[in-house]
């Protein structure tokens, strides 16, 4: 598969924690939130088989792709971010962890891979990042590289935003923008993009809770 180009990837972003020097906070925040189980239910879900190419969009600091890895070696797991720093720090776990991942810097919505060539989308709490237009191509360039048989499986928050005196009102100043995002990721929502992208069967298939709020469990085929 191709490296992604450097105007793939020289465009603005947002961190994971809203600001670069917070990185750091990232893994506990998330292991607070009971991340580690919703990506678990999230890969038990995708029913992914050996020989299978995954794709993570959004990967962060690699928390699902790595645990994608450990259950499936016989995968090939890749793991697509925009934040340099934050595929740094999954680079150095993975290795850690002797576990044989592809990461790449770019974005969700100009993916670096061949049309067809991926079984499976993996998406964790990373789509109410994007504004409604880098949504849409977000999925339409999901459909474009999910191979025939091929599934999304998206894993987000589920709007409404919380109450103003909530944890998101105390998150720093660049995810406290995100309210307006989340305001439009509702369920209903997300299957009709799913839908509008060219992706069939989009459906709800879990629901759960955690401190920021309730998040949704979707799959939607090519």
């Amino acid at each position: 598969m191709p490296e992604p180009t450097s105007a793939q990837t020289e465009r603005a972003y947002l961190p994971a924690m809203g600001r670069d020097m917070l990185l750091p906070l990232y893994d506990p925040f998330t292991r607070v939130l009971g991340a580690r189980a919703a990506h678990r239910r999230l890969l038990d879900s995708a029913r992914i088989a050996p020989r299978h190419r995954v794709l993570e969009i959004g990967c962060g600091t690699g928390n699902l792709l790595l645990l994608a890895q450990r259950i499936h070696p016989q995968a090939t797991v890749l793991g697509l971010d925009p934040d340099p720093a934050a595929l740094a720090r999954a680079r150095r776990k993975a290795d850690r962890a002797g576990l044989e991942v592809r990461l790449d810097r770019g974005f969700a919505d100009q993916l670096p891979y061949p049309d067809t060539s991926i079984d499976r989308v993996l998406s964790a709490f990373m789509f109410h990042h994007l504004p409604l237009p880098e949504k849409q191509r977000t999925l339409r360039e999901v459909r474009r590289v999910l191979a025939p048989g091929g599934s999304l499986h998206l894993l987000d928050l589920d709007g409404p935003a919380p109450r103003r005196d909530g944890l998101l009102a105390r998150l720093p100043q660049p995810h406290r923008r995100l309210r307006g995002h989340l305001a439009d990721n509702t369920g209903p929502r997300i299957r009709a993009l799913m839908h509008d992208a060219g992706l069939t069967e989009p459906a709800e298939t879990g629901h759960g809770r955690a401190v920021l709020g309730r998040y949704t469990y979707y799959r939607a085929h090519a």
